[in-house]
């Protein structure tokens, strides 16, 4: 069987954003939506698996990409306000990136199929 890399991270990015989430000093309201964002890529690409056709599927993962988008502008905020310094920005910055780009290609695919 076949890794699930898009699953694999996703799980990574809300699993690194809850624990730097824990660790950092910043707003509350921040820290909220940076949670909520990163981890409802990761529950609806987990959703998107089990989708009744391959229309819910596609909305899914479209979700999951504006909410890669909110996470990375999240992330944007707290490395301006130096909550979180430029190392930390760039790597999960760079994994909202690989996802989006991954669930991009797979709706691409799915509305060609």
């Amino acid at each position: 069987m076949s890794k699930n890399y898009l699953l694999i991270y996703s799980e990574q990015l809300a699993t690194d954003i809850e624990l730097l989430c824990q660790n950092v000093k910043a707003p509350s309201n921040t820290i909220f939506q940076i949670r909520k964002s990163s981890s409802s890529i990761y529950a609806n690409i987990r959703e998107a698996n089990y989708g009744h056709s391959k229309a819910d599927m596609v909305s899914k993962f479209e979700i999951s990409i504006k909410e890669c988008t909110e996470t990375e502008g999240w992330l944007q905020i707290l490395f301006n306000t130096g909550a979180i310094d430029e190392q930390t920005f760039k790597n999960n910055r760079n994994l909202c990136g690989r996802i989006r780009r991954m669930l991009i290609s797979s709706c691409k695919t799915l509305k060609t199929d």
